[in-house]
């Protein structure tokens, strides 16, 4: 059942309650790509011009209950006031008498950004008077945070309780291109996950066999899948209590007859937390104390050959550690093929889109 979306219900007049995804890089108090900000503005508009009071919640990094200035929200709404050319109050709360007394005093056209949900451990717990507590800040609920829909965390999934609660026009614009491209894409159909866990992707991974003809794994997450297929690792991140269920994905993609492409050569560091002693090995060259933090430059090469067709590209994830420049060339190279080919590709995540 699709779901009901912002331009089937009637926002005259109404205080909006929108979930945004501002979970953008901030490095002292600057904030870099600034595309899911932007991205979230048609929403915005659109219930500026329908004469609405926007109240907009948000995680940024990942506190974990806990308040750290360095996920402060407060940085975003200054950048996005700018971009947006119309102001953004920020109240450095999003539960509490203040911030309750404010928006009660909310007038049309006003927009308030509430500091960080991930700042309670009550968001990600998914707790109902968290989630109620949230809702009493609007009359309707918008999501427009597609990247976050599959979290079960009180400002996706608590909320929808005591709201109204419709899609926004970013997640309505994301889910017909992505219905598309797995409904009735160009084939092949490749689909490159990176990142560095596989158990935040498992059950999409899993999902994705009947859809896709290739499936490229990078990122710490094929670490894991290195380990499944008997490959040393070193020091390398990697969930080990998920080897049998690399497996298993393996075991699918083999009996849909989908191509699985693992690195088969990687760049690896002494150190995690920067470059030193960086070089390019083959999988099975990787000592004891590396950590293995990109893809090698034949990771996109196979990407190269696999869409010299034409086809479509779902890319989700970056290959690498891409904070650290050295080892941002991979993801690189992915974007260059992708670009290249003229396939239609569709980015996913923040990280990936940057």
């Amino acid at each position: 059942m699709r779901k009901k979306t912002l331009r089937q219900i009637n926002v005259s007049g109404k205080r909006v309650l929108v979930r945004v995804d501002y979970n953008v890089p901030v490095k002292d108090g600057v904030v870099g790509d600034t595309l899911r900000i932007t991205a979230s503005f048609p929403t915005i508009n659109y219930l500026l011009e329908h004469g609405c009071s926007i109240v907009l919640i948000s995680h940024q990094g990942e506190p974990k209950g806990e308040h750290e200035n360095r996920y402060s929200l407060k940085p975003v709404a200054e950048k996005a006031s700018k971009l947006l050319g119309h102001q953004i109050e920020f109240i450095s709360d999003c539960i509490g008498r203040e911030v309750d007394e404010r928006i009660a005093q909310m007038k049309p056209g006003e927009i308030i950004l509430l500091e960080n949900v991930r700042f309670h451990q009550e968001e990600l717990d998914n707790d109902d008077e968290f989630g109620k507590k949230l809702a009493a800040h609007g009359e309707i609920f918008v999501n427009d945070a597609f990247a976050v829909d599959h979290r079960n965390q009180a400002s996706v999934v608590a909320v929808t309780k005591y709201l109204p609660s419709v899609a926004g026009l970013l997640v309505e614009k994301e889910l017909e291109i992505i219905t598309v491209a797995l409904d009735s894409p160009k084939r092949p159909l490749i689909a490159i996950v990176g990142g560095s866990k596989v158990s935040s992707k498992l059950d999409v991974l899993n999902n994705m066999m009947e859809k896709v003809n290739v499936l490229m794994l990078g990122g710490a997450m094929a670490n894991t899948f290195f380990l499944a297929a008997g490959e040393t690792i070193g020091k390398s991140l990697a969930e080990p209590d998920l080897i049998d269920a690399a497996k298993k994905v393996l075991a699918s993609a083999k009996k849909h007859d989908v191509e699985v492409i693992l690195p088969q050569e990687v760049v690896v560091s002494k150190s995690f937390e920067r470059a030193e002693n960086v070089r390019h090995v083959s999988v099975e060259e990787v000592a004891d104390d590396d950590f293995i933090l990109d893809v090698g430059k034949e990771f996109a090469s196979a990407l190269k050959t696999a869409i010299c067709q034409g086809g479509t590209i779902i890319w989700n994830g970056p290959v690498g550690l891409t904070e650290l420049t050295e080892f941002s060339a991979g993801s690189r190279a992915i974007a260059e093929v992708a670009i290249a080919s003229g396939a239609q590709t569709i980015i996913g995540g923040g990280d990936t889109a940057a």
